[in-house]
């Protein structure tokens, strides 16, 4: 039998998960709480639990903070994070602080069940749709081939921010109104960076940008 103890303040949330666990043969619902302080209360009263779901957001003491307390004082017990935060930063948090799993709120029933038992074999867990989303960004990380192209080649944060409007498709008058600067000292930066870059012309300028991460 899994045990679970539940952290999630929002009672419709929290009832609909424990209904929902409840309906699992192999997993009881051993306690629920509206914080981290109320798990900690619940495990040092002699309450056992296998795993932790605790949302990210909860007053008093959230979900890192309780990961990180269960960790040091609880190190067997695996922790996993609901949140409806999709940032890959809330992401890397979480596991830093000792998760063994990230789900958004959104999950599925049986992908909730499933990274339960699937973090009980001391394997990480991250949620279908957070897995997709990092994988199509992994996608767009610049090809090591093409970022060597960059090899001794330095940009200031004013050529930065003048590449980033110039991709944009913002003209050198509109550029110039949002900088606070001339038109005709646009034109020159921006010929400037097509010579730094070698670039033939504004287009492969845009797409050496791109490619080289320099821009999104």
């Amino acid at each position: 039998m899994i045990n679970i103890v539940l952290a999630e303040d929002h009672n419709i949330v929290r009832n609909g998960i424990v209904s929902l666990l409840e309906k699992e043969p192999d997993i009881r619902v051993a306690g629920a709480a509206t914080n981290g302080h109320e798990v900690l209360n619940l495990l040092q009263s002699g309450t056992h639990a296998d795993v932790i779901l605790a949302d990210m957001n909860m007053p008093g003491m959230g979900g890192l903070e309780l990961t990180e307390s269960i960790k040091e004082q609880y190190p067997n017990c695996k922790v996993i994070i609901l949140s409806a935060l999709d940032h890959e930063k809330y992401v890397i948090k979480a596991f830093q602080a000792g998760a063994t799993g990230y789900l958004l709120k959104s999950v599925t029933a049986d992908e909730l069940v499933f990274s339960i038992k699937h973090t009980l074999l001391d394997n990480l867990y991250i949620c279908s749709e957070l897995t997709s989303k990092f994988l199509k960004r992994l996608l767009t990380i610049p090809d090591p081939e093409a970022i060597h192209e960059l090899d001794g080649m330095e940009f200031s944060l004013k050529e930065i921010e003048v590449l980033g409007l110039i991709s944009e498709g913002y003209t050198n008058q509109e550029i110039a109104d949002k900088l606070f600067s001339s038109k005709r000292t646009i034109e020159g930066q921006r010929q400037a960076l097509i010579d730094k870059t070698g670039a033939r012309n504004t287009a492969a300028l845009v797409r050496f940008a791109i490619i080289n991460g320099i821009v999104n």
